[in-house]
């Protein structure tokens, strides 16, 4: 949410929600379709519907637009589509995947200001894994640099639980040291167990122990992640910390000689996620800018032929005006002639109507 208010904040948008805003969950499972329905009523302004989507730790990401009246514009990504309904707005999901869940936000748009239609939390779900637990124990003692280090991942597994098609457990070890921020991976066990075992007293349940072994050195210190991937899905152990006795006053030396770098780290990350709001924000804004001139481009074609039928009405009614001119002064001429050669009358000039008309009576 915040996320949001900062770009409103940087397009000068003012959000509001109506008083029919709507907060709803759907639950879909994996591959299946689903479809995000907004109301769009037709108005005279300048209104225009998108789709927002918000997923936990990443940024606000564009689904579509269209505006508020009739308009046959699709946005299409490879399983999503943003199109217009009879009187709705529509996001649907063409084989749902488990990265689509999070957050969908209908906002209609008129000039400065943002209105929040509703919201929608789709949740996606997938096939249960057959993981219970994930045991780590950590070793007795401190190591020394140069010794070799063994630790042992126990996943405990119910084979009655088993959804997945083919289902195997991938074990991955991640470290995570003093000086860094997220653990990193550091082997890959593939898919081959050490060890398995299975419970007497329940013939489902099964026990396998993963060893990784290295020998340390004084960096090697931190705490160290037993991954199980299965089902889609990563399960994380509850952690090992590894002590390297006579490292304390090497981590101490390196973290005074390189605290400037650490700052100049968090002030680049910081510039980063600036630099990616203001990206955001003129996506947005080019959408809004494209949707308004497209109609102010329809609006005047609209008026440019309204003003070129006019014109051609005005030039037709003076050539109609003119033609009928035309044949009343030769009829006339011709009714005059025909006059002069039956009667044999003199004509000297123009002779009025009414009196040519009298003399034809005598």
């Amino acid at each position: 949410i915040k996320i949001i208010l900062q770009v409103l904040n940087v397009l000068r948008l003012k959000p509001r929600c109506t008083d029919n805003h709507t907060f709803v969950t759907k639950t879909v499972g994996v591959g299946q379709s689903v479809t995000l329905t907004c109301t769009r009523q037709r108005s005279i302004h300048k209104e225009t519907l998108y789709w927002i989507r918000l997923v936990s730790g990443k940024y606000p990401e564009f689904l579509g637009g269209t505006h508020a009246f009739e308009y046959d514009g699709i946005y299409e990504t490879p399983h999503i589509t943003a199109k217009q309904g009879p009187g709705t707005f529509i996001l649907q999901f063409h084989e749902t995947q488990l990265n689509d869940s999070g957050f969908y936000y209908c906002i209609k748009v008129n000039q400065l200001n943002m209105e929040f239609m509703n919201t929608t939390f789709l949740r996606i779900e997938g096939p249960e894994p057959d993981v219970i637990d994930i045991i780590q124990v950590p070793p007795s003692d401190p190591e020394h640099p140069g010794d070799s280090v063994s630790l042992q991942c126990s996943v405990l597994s119910d084979s009655e639980k088993k959804t997945c098609p083919e289902q195997q457990h991938r074990v991955f070890w991640f470290r995570a040291g003093s000086d860094e921020s997220h653990p990193r991976l550091i082997y890959a066990d593939g898919n081959n167990q050490d060890e398995c075992e299975t419970k007497p007293e329940a013939q489902s349940l099964q026990k396998c122990i993963y060893s990784f072994s290295k020998t340390v050195t004084s960096s090697d210190a931190g705490t160290y992640y037993c991954a199980v991937a299965t089902c889609g899905q990563i399960l994380f152990g509850n952690g090992t910390k590894l002590d390297i006795k006579g490292n304390y006053r090497t981590f101490f030396i390196y973290s005074f000689n390189n605290i400037y770098l650490f700052k100049f780290r968090i002030w680049l990350k910081r510039l980063e996620i600036t630099l990616h709001y203001i990206v955001t924000a003129c996506k947005l804004t080019f959408h809004i800018l494209k949707y308004n001139f497209i109609f102010f481009l329809r609006e005047m074609r609209t008026r440019w032929f309204i003003l070129h039928q006019l014109s051609a009405r005005e030039k037709l009614r003076e050539e109609m005006q003119k033609h009928h001119k035309r044949r009343r002064s030769t009829l006339m001429s011709g009714l005059l002639q025909e006059i002069n050669n039956t009667l044999n009358l003199p004509i000297f000039g123009n002779i009025p109507f009414s009196s040519l008309t009298h003399r034809v009576a005598e």
